[in-house]
């Protein structure tokens, strides 16, 4: 039974390369991932400089894992010295490996966001950013088995198939622009709400070219949302709504956070725990330990969808790395931004 399972996760997935519905990388911990919701959150967050990783490891119970990894690099800098005005260069590239075929998409996307103040107390932005670059999506067949190399039953490696791949491979262009606004509410009430347009370019994503496959546009709206209730404990919310082709999905949730320090030196050492929720798809209990500048951060989804039986519950594990903090030069942001902080 749980070869027949695998066996069609492996149909399916290849199904999906073919289809414009299962293109999209998702993290659970998406907010430490801020590149891949919308290019206009580059920058927006506490610090001149920020790095992110995650490696997330998906149907493991069921199946070969789908592995995904994930860095983004971000740089703020002032447009002059005299300037309330910023712009945010990044970089984002993922690599997402796929099943015993190995189906592996590589996307190196470089980013600029734009973000202009409109207020003389520099705690208000409207930003606009813009993602693009190469997406490379390949599979290795060798990996996997047909119907007519099974002899009496059994399979044996000495028969080929006849199954015959006139392409394993393919390079197409991807686009996303999107506008973010950030400000606060009151003294320390902090807040951003975004909105993005995915696959702009709607490229072609079939491996064969007969086959004319649109990659539908993907509209995101986003938002953050950041609160003290003492002076050490903090409520933070994200959350996210995707509308592509006939599907929506929309994922969000809560997060406490406790500052054993307190201090306004800028450094701190933090708990944060909270629950998020993925429509149709999973619950995901999350923890994230700051230290100083380094940030680490936990899940695991809890599957709830239609494939809870055969996943046992089981669904993916994240771990996320983050690393932020201010420049020393002159046009440092730290006395100069009041950007939205969540930790």
């Amino acid at each position: 039974m749980k070869t027949r399972i695998k066996y069609l996760l492996i149909v399916l997935m290849l199904h999906c390369a073919d289809n414009a519905l299962c293109q999209d990388i998702n993290f659970s911990q998406f907010y430490e991932i801020p590149l891949l919701r919308n290019p206009a959150l580059a920058g927006i967050f506490s610090g001149d400089y920020a790095i992110s990783a995650a490696y997330r490891s998906q149907w493991q119970s069921v199946t070969t894992p789908y592995r995904t990894f994930a860095v983004g690099l971000e740089y703020k800098k002032s447009v002059r010295q005299s300037s309330n005005d910023y712009f945010t260069i990044g970089l984002q590239a993922t690599n997402d490996i796929a099943g015993d075929s190995r189906l592996r998409r590589t996307q190196i996307f470089p980013v600029l966001n734009f973000h202009k103040s409109l207020n003389t107390e520099k705690d208000t932005y409207l930003s606009a950013g813009i993602m693009g670059g190469p997406v490379m999506q390949r599979f290795d067949p060798s990996q996997l088995t047909f119907d007519d190399q099974f002899v009496n039953g059994a399979y044996s490696s000495t028969n080929p198939t006849k199954q015959v791949f006139t392409n394993t491979g393919f390079t197409y262009w991807d686009l996303t622009a999107g506008l973010t606004f950030s400000s606060v509410a009151g003294a320390d009430t902090r807040f951003y709400l975004g909105a993005a347009m995915f696959h702009i370019t709607k490229p072609k994503v079939a491996f064969q070219k007969q086959y004319d496959v649109v990659l539908n546009p993907k509209y995101v709206v986003n938002a953050g949302f950041s609160k003290p209730i003492s002076d050490v404990n903090k409520v933070i919310v994200y959350a996210d709504y995707f509308m592509q082709g006939g599907a929506r999905q929309i994922q969000g949730g809560l997060m406490l956070s406790h500052d054993f320090l307190n201090t306004d030196e800028g450094q701190k050492i933090a708990l944060t725990a909270g629950l998020f929720y993925r429509s149709r798809d999973a619950l995901i209990p999350v923890l994230k330990i700051d230290y100083d500048k380094l940030g680490l951060g936990f899940n695991y989804d809890v599957n709830i969808s239609k494939l809870k039986s055969a996943s046992q519950l089981r669904g993916a594990f994240e771990v996320t790395l983050s690393y932020k903090g201010f420049t020393k030069n002159e046009n440092s942001s730290v006395n100069k931004v009041r950007c939205p902080s969540f930790y």
